[in-house]
């Protein structure tokens, strides 16, 4: 399956988390979502935002202070 791309470099919490709620709700079932954040806190915030909303948050990496984050849709 395809993944999108959601760019929200430069943003501060809560931003990076609304912005990628947006992006998913576009998205059907099991679509991989993935978000290219500098905010230190993204991995604490999108761990916290998956387990509230089901979806999951398949990866995480960080280079020369990028976090990209792997998200999974939840099924409806």
């Amino acid at each position: 399956m395809s993944e999108t791309l959601l760019d929200v470099q430069g943003m501060s919490c809560p931003l990076p988390v609304l912005r990628a709620n947006r992006a998913l709700r576009g998205l059907p079932a099991g679509a991989r979502l993935r978000v290219l954040a500098t905010d230190a806190a993204a991995v604490a915030d999108f761990q916290a935002f998956c387990h509230e909303t089901g979806h999951a948050l398949l990866a995480w990496s960080e280079e020369n202070g990028v976090f990209s984050l792997v998200i999974r849709r939840k099924s409806d």
